[in-house]
């Protein structure tokens, strides 16, 4: 299948999925309370802890996948690794399990700052979340096979028909069954251990079969211990350097302060809707470029996809930046709730930009195997967030700490790059910096500066300000591609061949 067909399936199952998710919040919030809601933060900061537990399996499931296309593994060999990996995830998801219904009761009790949600509710709530993470944990291992075997289509409509019905379920359990915190998570517990056959079931059916029955290989495992270790060293302190803030707000902060800044942190991670697809659909690719040291077809597909990003992210990220209270206004009609999210999102929204523009040169050093640099980095950038988040948020209070998420991103983007060119196409930096990404962004940062002179007055009208953002944004991915010969030249390829225009 074409790199245009996956781009464009994962947009649309992922993009689906994110947005379904979204959109019933505010109805979570109507039925269970901000309070509440702060408790599926902690779920939300849980969920990217994964990232951690899965010690590196994932990423590394997905490029081995990729690398068995492309003729370096055997079936019986790629079996074994699968079925290695599914044991030693089973086994950490049922210690992480046990280990959060453990400590439910001390989290809920000398952790969290709960008002009017009773410390045996909230750990209630904790003790089934656990399992929920330890499922989620699970299904990352079949998520990462299957971007590597390259079946997006599948994956992204079965995940779209699955996440509305994980979303939409909860929702009707709500309204028409049992409104309590405990309801959503039990509901969130069934539909996760369906969404595990699922998947596993297809990752089993799409691969060869082998001459023996798959078992587990100490073998397998240390053949890709050292490229695992190291993405599970970059994974740790990205973890630490994108969760931090969460866990400490969650002790600083009131549990219904904390809600607000959950919701802020969910409405700015739609920007990763934009970069999560092309990740996606791009790595696997480069792994392959990698393994044939295809050095002018890395360049090529390095700059076109780093600058779609930029094109697509840019409009949406200055939507948020410059009318965040509008935003949440037209999504949920709650002023208070704009009030009070609005200035947490307008920062987060900035540095979750920022963040974004470096996902395609971090999947370039992972298709090379090369993870030393983004280890280091992320040393330096823990030793420095950890420190200004304790001292700025006792001040500053939330605000503080998503200003910290964009100084911290803004590192990356000025010093990060740096040295990645010294190693990775060192010729392209220049490129990158003002074709891929400041050109653009300046396309759509004129045409959003310019609509705040014609943005509605105040929050009562969300027609207006539907219409408003719809045009605005609109009008900033105009100008955004305008401004981008690469994805312009490739928007209208795919014009012309869409139509049988010739060239």
């Amino acid at each position: 299948m074409s790199l245009r067909k996956d781009v464009l399936a994962n947009y649309l199952g992922q993009g689906w999925s994110a947005l379904i998710g979204i959109a019933f919040v505010p109805l979570y919030i109507k039925y269970l309370g901000v309070e509440s809601y702060g408790l599926i933060g902690i779920f939300m900061v849980m969920q990217g802890w994964l990232a951690l537990l899965d010690m590196g399996v994932t990423p590394t499931l997905n490029r081995e996948m990729a690398r068995f296309s492309a003729g370096a593994h055997s079936p019986q060999s790629i079996r074994d690794l699968l079925r290695s990996l599914e044991i030693l995830s089973l086994c950490i998801a049922a210690l992480v399990a046990v280990g959060l219904w453990a400590a439910s009761g001390w989290l809920a009790r000398d952790w969290l700052n709960s008002g009017a949600l009773p410390t045996p509710v909230v750990a209630q709530a904790i003790s089934i979340m656990a399992f929920v993470v330890a499922l989620r944990l699970i299904e990352g291992i079949y998520h990462g096979s299957l971007f590597g075997l390259q079946r997006q289509v599948w994956y992204n409509t079965t995940n779209a028909v699955l996440a509305t019905a994980r979303s939409g379920g909860a929702a009707a359990l709500l309204i028409w069954g049992s409104p309590t915190i405990q309801a959503f998570f039990l509901w969130q517990v069934c539909f996760s251990l369906f969404s595990v056959a699922v998947y596993a079931s297809k990752v089993h059916r799409t691969l060869p079969k082998s001459p023996r029955v798959p078992k587990f290989s100490r073998e397998a495992l240390a053949g890709i211990g050292r490229f695992a270790g190291g993405v599970m060293g970059i994974t740790f302190l990205a973890v630490l350097l994108t969760q931090i803030d969460k866990v400490l707000l969650s002790r600083l902060i009131t549990l219904e302060s904390f809600g607000y800044y959950a919701l802020a942190a969910a409405v700015a991670t739609v920007i990763y809707m934009v970069t999560g697809p092309i990740d996606n659909a791009i790595y696997p690719r480069m792994v392959k470029l990698a393994t044939q040291g295809d050095v002018d077809g890395l360049a090529a597909i390095y700059h076109q996809s780093a600058q779609l990003i930029t094109v697509l992210t840019a409009p949406a990220a200055l939507l948020l930046v410059f009318f965040a209270d509008g935003v949440v206004f037209m999504w949920s009609g709650n002023s208070a709730l704009a009030a009070n999210t609005g200035p947490i999102l307008s920062v987060l929204a900035l540095g979750t930009f920022l963040n974004g523009l470096m996902h395609i040169p971090y999947q370039l050093q992972l298709a090379h195997g090369w993870t030393r640099l983004a280890i280091k980095t992320n040393v330096v950038a823990v030793t420095v967030l950890i420190p200004a988040i304790l001292w700025v948020v006792p001040y500053y209070g939330a605000v503080g700490a998503a200003w910290v998420w964009v100084a911290l991103n803004s590192g990356y983007v000025l010093i990060h790059i740096q040295f990645m060119h010294q190693r990775l196409i060192p010729n392209e930096k220049s490129r990158w910096y003002f074709g891929d990404v400041l050109i653009p962004a300046v396309g759509a940062a004129s045409v959003v500066l310019l609509a705040q002179q014609f943005q509605p007055a105040s929050h009562q009208n969300r027609l207006a300000w539907l219409a408003f953002l719809i045009i605005t944004g609109c009008l900033a991915l105009v100008a955004s591609t305008a401004m981008a010969k690469r994805t312009r030249l490739l928007l209208l390829a795919a014009v012309r061949n869409a139509f049988h225009v010739p060239t």
